[in-house]
């Protein structure tokens, strides 16, 4: 069982910025994989970023070089900064995880991001 806390959510301003952290409360060294996921109102839930054991990042296109996913092993914690925000960015973020070889994926309870024009 994966539990993830995720935090950082809020109100921004367009351009701004804002760090999320989600917290798991396993080792995440050994989980294949972690990531973001964001879902708007309405709309369905996507993929925004993804993280791998070995460090390897990849992002969706409508985030690539404004947002970096990245980790602190020691503290069992991904992060995702995200910069030059849009108001297109809004939504409610999800950390996700999933150990290789499983098809089951851990979420968190979400975090809201509200970016304003």
């Amino acid at each position: 069982q994966v539990q993830l806390v995720e935090s950082g959510g809020g109100l921004v301003q367009a351009g701004g910025s804002l760090r999320l952290s989600c917290a798991a409360s396993v080792d995440i060294f050994t989980i294949g994989g972690l990531g973001w996921y964001r879902q708007a109102p309405g709309k369905q839930r996507d993929l925004v970023a993804t993280i791998t054991g070995g460090g390897s990042a990849n992002y969706a296109d409508s985030v690539n070089g404004r947002f970096t996913i990245s980790r602190d092993l020691g503290k069992n914690t991904i992060y995702l900064q995200m910069n030059s925000l849009k108001p297109e960015d809004t939504a409610v973020y999800y950390c996700a995880a999933g150990y290789n070889g499983s098809t089951h994926v851990y979420w968190g309870q979400g975090t809201r991001v509200t970016v304003s024009s």
